[in-house]
């Protein structure tokens, strides 16, 4: 599984408190394009908090594919546009997949 950012100084406890009260887990889109190959990829697994906002956490993500995933053709404006689209709805929620593999390797 890949590493999970933002759960460093939480116990399980926490977590799931915080999964209660409407905490999720993210991943990000981004796109790089050179030339004729373009690549999308996504980011390490995020734990956004309840009250937290996904957006600012995959800004970076999204100003990387602005600036470097539109260049391949065709393939760059098409996945850069939906890397774009999918980071400022917060990203792609993984939740139920962390927690199906967290429960599988219990």
């Amino acid at each position: 599984m890949a590493a999970i950012k933002g759960i460093e100084d939480l116990s399980t406890q926490e977590i799931n408190r915080e999964l209660e009260h409407g905490a999720k887990f993210v991943v990000y889109q981004y796109t790089i394009s050179i030339i004729i190959m373009t690549f999308r990829r996504s980011s390490d697994i995020y734990f956004i908090r309840s009250g937290e906002s996904g957006i600012s956490q995959g800004l970076g993500f999204s100003l990387l594919s602005f600036f470097l995933g539109w260049w391949g053709i065709p393939w760059g404006p098409i996945y850069t546009i939906g890397s774009l689209i999918k980071n400022f709805q917060g990203g792609k929620d993984v939740t139920a997949e962390v927690l199906q593999s967290v429960n599988q390797a219990v």
